[in-house]
């Protein structure tokens, strides 16, 4: 029920909110410095834009609550409850869940050196892994971030884009660093990335060719060293550089192996972190072969994160490469991909000249042609894989 606020333009809105819900709320909303109305209506509004998996809150119970929100939204919200068929008191108290799941307490936030952890994988190749994690990795350098891309692929197709030329077989690598063979600093290996529209905050971690080993290598070392945990190996060897850095990210090989899971297990959710900051996103086609490959991706991802205990986020889907002249084919699976909710689909990237032509001159995508669409979709696609 919402009624006019008086000399605002605002109405009230009469609801109900499980009394926990509504201490959490004020409690955060104070501590963030917000008016609750102010957090309600962000709350009501990032619910709306996004789909989410249908988690139900316990409303048992739920007290009377009222707020004041800017005319027509509380009509849109129920418009948007009764689409997706959950009551306007369950649609609220999602909304406030969520809100408080990722506005964090500040004296719950992790600490600022703990960088956000992006994982691009699907084992399915010329999905676009490399474009999407060279793109967004420029997005969020672009932005201001400090930005480490780490090319885990060893057919080194990101080194090779951006003119960073590959670590040759037996020199210190990020190889040597996950067997616990490295013989120096791994800073040493970073490249910064020599372009004015990044001013240095981009810095890639090249490929060697003694990735092609990886799996072997640490397979030995884990029968070798007692203690040692094959899916640690990334995080382990990453570890020191990760206070340089506000974002790291990690461009997968085509493989369901151990460097995967490695790769998996460094983007979980760490003790103190909100959800959504880390976790992994899924370059897709619009094409049959797409969905079998994305089910064995989430069905590895769901064993790690039974057999180790782990919560690992589903950062989203990006849909790559895509152009509906192809037909019935590619509009359907599009149709399909925005069906599944969760992970949602961050964007759909146009198979457009711009990507082709940049990696043709070895150049950054958002230095060679920044206002081209698909540079745009990739700065959209890191906005939305953080939360």
């Amino acid at each position: 029920m919402a009624s006019p606020y008086p000399e605002r333009d605002r109405e009230k809105v009469a609801s109900k909110l499980p009394s926990v819900l509504q201490q959490q709320l004020k409690v955060r909303a104070a501590e963030l410095a917000l008016d609750i109305q102010e957090a309600v209506e962000a709350a009501i509004t990032t619910w709306r834009e996004h789909e989410h998996p249908g988690f139900e809150v316990d409303t048992a119970g739920a007290k009377s609550f009222s707020t004041w929100l800017p005319p027509g939204l509380y009509e849109d919200f129920k418009t948007t409850c009764t689409t997706r068929g959950v009551s306007y008191i369950q649609g609220l108290a999602q909304s406030i869940r969520d809100w408080l799941d990722t506005n964090p307490s500040p004296q719950d936030a992790p600490p600022p050196s703990e960088p956000e952890r992006k994982i691009v994988g699907n084992q399915k190749g010329g999905v676009g892994k490399t474009a999407i994690s060279a793109g967004i990795s420029q997005a969020y350098a672009e932005d201001g971030k400090r930005v480490l891309i780490v090319d885990f692929d060893p057919q080194g197709h990101l080194s090779e884009q951006l003119a960073v030329p590959q670590i040759e077989p037996d020199h210190d690598s990020l190889v040597s660093h996950m067997c616990g063979e490295g013989t120096g600093d791994l800073r040493d290996l970073v490249v910064a990335i020599d372009d004015p529209q990044f001013q240095g905050r981009l810095h890639v971690l090249p490929a060697c060719f003694d990735g092609f080993l990886l799996d072997a290598k640490i397979a030995v070392v884990g029968t070798q060293k007692r203690g040692f945990q094959k899916e640690a190996a990334l995080e382990m060897a990453l570890r020191p550089l990760e206070n340089d850095y506000d974002v790291i990210i990690i461009d997968c090989p085509p493989s369901l192996g151990i460097a995967m899971d490695a790769a998996l297990y460094y983007g979980r959710r760490r003790r103190g972190e909100r959800a959504g900051v880390s976790g992994v996103i899924i370059p897709v086609l619009a094409e049959d072969s797409s969905m079998t490959a994305y089910s064995m991706l989430d069905q590895q991802i769901e064993d790690l994160c039974q057999d180790l205990s782990l919560e690992i986020d589903h950062l989203g889907l990006v849909v790559n490469l895509y152009d509906s002249r192809r037909g019935y084919v590619a509009t359907s699976t599009l149709a399909s991909w925005e069906s599944v909710g969760d992970p949602r689909v961050l964007a759909v990237i146009g198979d457009l000249k711009e990507q082709r032509e940049a990696v043709r001159k070895r150049k950054p995508l958002l230095s060679y042609a920044p206002h081209c669409d698909q540079a745009e979709a990739m700065r959209k696609v890191a906005k939305g894989a953080s939360r």
